[in-house]
């Protein structure tokens, strides 16, 4: 790949690794692109999708002509595996906060855990974790939530369309699942705990898929960062 193929539009898999923010991601693709690859300061790169610093997977980056297809990747099925941890939940719905209540998990069997997959396939209602980036009287959710102030949310349509248990160690279950633009996982771990009635949290999650992209095809920020210097070496 040359610089000027990156210049005029390129789609990008990252894997971004734990921990990391999706703008810290793509910020060191930008830099690497500028000062490695001698791409102009103002040229265009964007993600289609933005991935928690708690979650892991696919994150796809675009450059050049390819940004004015961000929004039409964003909309595209997306693919997640992880954990749910049942029994207990958080205020975030995951682990950016610690736990706040626990509920009881002896009448939890397998059998149990197959029926309540079943109650969230197809569209479902679903309200997004307060711990979160929607907007709401001009703030972020998680603005209101780090300020103590309760708001009331509004449930939204979102589609689940193939949701799998693949394994079953409690108080911990694995998943995979497909879902539609716009849905929670950590939603649907609270809602899945709920359905059981006990509590559920999500420990582990990564995206794997965004329509036909892959993860599996996705390098490391640092990977990248590597490839970039070798073909700036080759070149001077």
């Amino acid at each position: 790949m040359t610089a000027q193929e990156y210049h005029d539009g390129q789609v990008i898999l990252i894997d971004k690794p734990l921990h990391w923010t999706s703008f810290q991601a793509v910020n060191k693709l930008k830099y690497t692109l500028i000062n490695k690859a001698g791409l102009p300061k103002k040229f265009k790169i964007g993600h289609a999708g933005t991935l928690d610093p708690l979650a892991s997977g696919l994150l796809i980056v675009c450059t050049g002509k390819f940004t004015k297809s961000i929004s039409e990747i964003q909309g595209q099925a997306k693919e997640y595996t992880g954990t749910f941890y049942i029994g207990a939940t958080t205020p975030s719905y995951d682990l950016e906060t610690e736990i706040d209540q626990t509920f009881p998990t002896s009448h939890i069997n397998e059998d149990l855990i197959h029926q309540t997959v079943k109650q969230f396939l197809g569209e479902i209602d679903q309200v997004p974790p307060i711990f979160s980036a929607i907007k709401k009287d001009g703030k972020r959710l998680y603005e209101h939530a780090r300020a103590g102030e309760e708001v009331e949310i509004q449930s939204r349509k979102t589609t689940i369309y193939e949701f799998e248990i693949t394994r079953i160690a409690l108080p911990e279950i694995d998943f995979r699942v497909k879902c539609s633009k716009g849905t929670y996982i950590r939603s649907l771990a609270f809602d899945f705990g709920k359905a059981m009635e006990s509590g559920s949290h999500l420990t582990a999650l990564r995206r794997t898929k965004i329509g036909d992209y892959n993860v599996e095809n996705g390098v490391s920020p640092e990977t990248f960062v590597e490839q970039i210097t070798k073909l700036s070496e080759a070149n001077s």
